[in-house]
């Protein structure tokens, strides 16, 4: 078996791109599997950081809220722009994971979230972006959760909607569910509930 390769050098690290995006360009070199160091290659990297998502998930009702906005994405890929995807949001400097994941429930869902179990993580996209994403999953009333929420300042349109666990897997295996943490989470839930459950009793 080859070893598995370890040296990165980067030759250059410039800015191509400053907006709501931010995409840096880098030439650099990498070890290879065959050893030695590979050619030059460019690569730029839309410079993303670290992100949350949680799906709250109320154990009494075996439920879990689930939202729809719209995102570009999908409608410059000629897809219906509506996603069905869990609250997720960006973690600032200073910011705590678990904190980021309380709030962003409440301004996207409405929805207060009490203990937190902590699910996988996983790189989005790591050949083109930084975004490291990281799931929980909160444990909530779901009772009177609905409606439209969002912050208007920021131009979100957030339908908020619960469904049981199982109507929310069979959705998924339906293919209706194309956003990829709102998958891992639903999918490590199924895996997990006994535990959760007992835990939350």
């Amino acid at each position: 078996m080859s070893k598995r390769p370890k040296a990165v050098e980067v030759l250059s690290r410039e800015a191509a791109y400053r907006g709501y995006a931010r995409i840096d360009r880098y030439r650099l070199r990498h070890e290879m599997f065959a050893g030695g160091m590979g050619p030059e290659i460019q690569r730029e990297l839309y410079e993303r950081g670290h992100a949350v998502a949680v799906l709250p998930y109320d154990p009494g009702r075996d439920a879990v809220v689930l939202i729809e906005q719209f995102r570009i994405g999908a409608h410059a890929n000629g897809q219906d722009p509506w996603l069905t995807e869990i609250v997720a949001g960006i973690i600032e400097d200073g910011e705590q994971p678990e904190d980021v994941a309380r709030r962003e429930a409440e301004e996207e869902a409405g929805c207060l979230i009490g203990d937190l179990v902590a699910g996988p993580s996983f790189y989005a996209s790591p050949g083109i972006s930084t975004e490291h994403v990281r799931i929980f999953v909160g444990r909530a009333d779901v009772e009177g959760i609905g409606g439209v929420h969002g912050l208007a300042a920021e131009g979100e349109d957030i339908r908020v909607t619960v469904h049981s666990l199982d109507d929310a897997l069979a959705m998924l295996n339906a293919g209706t569910i194309l956003f990829a943490p709102a998958a891992v989470a639903l999918q490590w839930l199924a895996l997990n509930r006994d535990e959760i459950l007992a835990r939350w009793q």
